[in-house]
């Protein structure tokens, strides 16, 4: 309608002043004809600007969000945006006020999964905080996925985001009406249960959540399976704001994470103490080869029988200066998990060789040094040619050289572990294995293996 008046509005008015003036005074009226041909040109250009300035930010939102609708399908949408153009041209008020809840919604809720994201939960915790006081207690229980990564890059990220979906349906179908189900993006899920009797209540919650992922998903005829470790923090204990409880729940999945028996855990202020330790260790840790803080310790091994030095063994040690004494216990696992295990074991084979090689040229009698092989190391491709290259390198014959291996070593993959073992035996190194009977293998297997 306003489109029509604002185009054809000036056209009446010329065909009647044309009807009117022609009679009367022909060549007077050409004159105003033609100022009114140019007026009635101005007004309708006017009228289309306007238009136009009107709709191409409505049509361009539109545009933009139905194709993001049909390619990215979010859940639970708080309308149908079927909208065509002439509904959006005829009732802008309508148009922009069902874009403002698709933003909203946008906002406010993960794409994926339809479910509550981060900025949304942070705020009904802090009105949950708002309405209670400090006076009752409620719980936060973070969920991390583990191997999300690793189906990502193996079947695919559409294949990951279905199995996504699935996690949020199945966890849903767990909870209680009054519970809130977030996803924070990426492998964490989060609930927030405002109505806890005690610490068993949920314990109880944790295992019947972690017990949905004990049978598989089904994702395209595929099985997949899928496991989450979880951290619990409760208000007002282990903190007063949201930050706080979140934070101290990441600090309980990675304890969990370190314990590999333990798939849930309570937040406790010690852990904060652990957790800046290995931190500190891990940063130090990535310096101490080049600062050259670390060290072999050389322990002797004595026949009893004659009293004669049989071998030494090589043992890693660290001095930080600002840590101090580490001990193995706690940075040899730290540099299994950050792959630095990779570069400080050569190098205490390297060095464990050069220091017989220099006590044999002192006119020591020479003997066996031990090593350490790590199980990253083992697991190395290039192990072989290393060993070669530094035993190359020192000048210390094959013989004079022991490689300790543990039982954990062999259970993964016991036939490429012996088929490994054969070529370094080969080469008249010997072999020992370490911490035997700590594992699973048995004495069958330990027939097969080819150690001294």
């Amino acid at each position: 309608m306003v489109t029509f008046i604002g185009i054809q509005f000036p056209l009446i008015i010329l065909i009647c002043s044309i009807a009117l003036l022609a009679p009367v005074h022909p060549e007077g009226s050409l004159y105003k004809l033609s100022g009114l041909i140019v007026i009635n040109a101005i007004a309708v250009g006017v009228t289309l600007t306007a238009l136009y300035r009107l709709l191409v930010p409505i049509l361009f939102s539109a545009d933009v969000l139905g194709q993001y609708l049909q390619n990215n399908r979010i859940n639970h949408l708080p309308i149908d945006f079927n909208c065509n153009v002439s509904t959006l041209v005829t009732d802008t008020d309508q148009a922009l006020q069902r874009l403002n809840e698709v933003i909203q919604h946008l906002t406010n809720y993960d794409t994926l999964t339809g479910l509550p994201n981060r900025s949304l939960f942070k705020s009904l915790v802090r009105q949950t905080i708002e309405r209670i006081g400090q006076e009752q207690q409620f719980a936060i229980i973070v969920l991390d996925l583990s191997g999300l990564k690793d189906i990502n890059s193996t079947l695919g990220r559409e294949i990951g985001n279905m199995l996504l979906v699935n996690i949020a349906q199945r966890l849903t179908t767990r909870l209680e009406p009054q519970d809130i189900l977030a996803r924070f993006g990426g492998s964490d899920f989060v609930v927030l249960r405002s109505d806890i009797r005690d610490h068993d209540s949920l314990i109880d919650l944790s295992r019947y959540l972690l017990d949905s992922f004990a049978k598989p998903f089904v994702i395209s005829d595929r099985a997949i399976s899928c496991s989450a470790k979880i951290g619990i923090t409760i208000y007002p204990l282990d903190g007063v704001t949201v930050e706080q409880l979140l934070q101290n729940a990441d600090t309980a999945i990675y304890q969990a994470n370190q314990q590999n028996s333990s798939a849930y855990q309570f937040y406790s202020p010690s852990m904060t103490g652990r957790l800046k330790r290995t931190l500190a260790i891990k940063e130090n840790l990535r310096y101490a080869l080049i600062r050259n803080e670390l060290y072999l310790h050389y322990q002797p091994r004595i026949e009893i029988a004659t009293g004669r030095l049989a071998g030494v063994e090589a043992l890693l040690r660290w001095h930080s200066p600002e840590l101090g004494a580490v001990s193995p216990e706690e940075f040899i696992p730290i540099a299994e998990a950050t792959n630095l295990i990779v570069p400080i074991g050569e190098w205490v084979l390297q060095s464990a060789c050069e220091q017989n090689k220099q006590w044999q040229e002192l006119g020591v009698d020479p003997f066996k040094m031990s090593v350490n092989l790590s199980t990253r190391q083992f697991k190395q491709i290039d192990l072989i040619e290393t060993i070669d290259r530094i035993l190359n390198n020192t000048g210390l014959d094959c013989s004079y050289l022991e490689l300790e291996v543990t039982e954990s070593l062999l259970v993964e993959d016991f036939d490429a572990a012996i088929s490994l073992l054969d070529r370094i035996k080969r080469r008249e190194i010997s072999i020992a294995l370490d911490d035997f009977g700590t594992g699973y293998s048995s004495l069958r297997y330990l027939q097969r293996l080819p150690i001294d």
